[in-house]
């Protein structure tokens, strides 16, 4: 296995079109993982450890430049306000260290549809940066997941930021672990409600082949809380139309039986984070969130 380590930007992107087949790695938690276990030997790894720009990130006043390799634990300590889906996804990230490394270019790097990030990215919207020395392009999240551990970076390209709205209502994250740390989710499912547009979006991780949205549950909460009023009114989501959420979204799901849970269990338990999600971000909505709507 050979190592490159370009010192720049411009020497990572002319490297990977020399070796398209070179493997990025920047905090290494994903990556060397699968070497150790010899799950994975790339011909050429390539270290981004040294490009200091992917480790920040610019607030503009509608939306969050994320560099690719920006810590888990920055998003938790600096992006909390303007980032709370992806700020609570990276609490329930592995450990302090890991949190320290690892970053949210990795998760969409490996694609794994367990990575915790990617539930909060569908929910929020996100846009991917993406770079080759053919130059500069934005993939829309829905359409980055490809297959299992699999996305639609072009084999020159390389992840150099995440672009995210900040958020303009409540957004919430929930996750099954079989412990409460050092845990690949067993299920997780993210919501965000986006009250200009009067909308809800989902995500939901490691119950299907790649990260998916609830399209169908969305749906018919849009159309639910607009046909009752409830954006202007801000009263309480009956309990039917939560239950019809909940349902809606379990069905979104198209998981495998392994060694962490059964297929029957996943649905079972997104179901249950769809509705409780639901009922956290709503009552936020009622209290201070309506707020930010600025017409309701």
């Amino acid at each position: 296995m050979d190592f490159l380590r370009p010192s720049s930007w411009e020497e990572a992107l002319a490297a990977k079109a020399e070796h398209p087949t070179a493997v990025p790695i920047a905090g290494g938690t994903d990556v060397m993982v699968e070497i150790n276990f010899d799950h994975r030997r790339p011909e050429y790894l390539m270290d981004l450890g040294r490009i200091a720009e992917l480790s920040d990130w610019e607030v503009a006043e509608e939306s969050v430049r994320l560099g690719a390799s920006v810590p888990y634990s920055r998003i938790m300590q600096h992006l909390r306000a303007e980032l709370p889906g992806l700020a609570l996804a990276s609490h329930t990230v592995a450990s302090p260290q890991i949190r320290n490394r690892g970053g949210v270019g990795g998760n969409l790097g490996t694609a794994s549809p367990a990575g915790d990030a990617h539930p909060a990215l569908l929910a929020a919207g996100a846009e991917v940066e993406v770079e080759s020395v053919r130059g500069v392009r934005r993939i829309p999240i829905d359409e980055f997941y490809t297959g299992v551990k699999r996305n639609a970076l072009a084999p020159d390209e390389l992840i150099r930021a995440i672009h995210i709205k900040k958020a303009e209502g409540p957004q919430q994250y929930s996750k099954v672990g079989t412990r409460n740390a050092m845990v690949i989710a067993v299920c997780a499912f993210g919501i965000a409600l986006h009250p200009a547009t009067r909308t809800v979006r989902t995500g939901i991780g490691s119950a299907a082949p790649t990260p998916v949205r609830a399209k169908a549950a969305e749906e018919f909460l849009n159309a639910a809380l607009e046909d009752g009023g409830f954006w202007d009114s801000g009263r309480i989501i009956t309990p039917s139309i939560a239950k019809q959420f909940a349902e809606l979204a379990s069905a979104a799901c198209n998981p495998i039986d392994d060694v962490r849970g059964t297929a029957r269990y996943r649905r079972h338990a997104v179901g249950i984070m769809a509705r409780r999600t639901l009922g956290w971000t709503w009552e936020q909505y009622r209290g201070t969130g309506r707020t930010l709507e600025g017409a309701a």
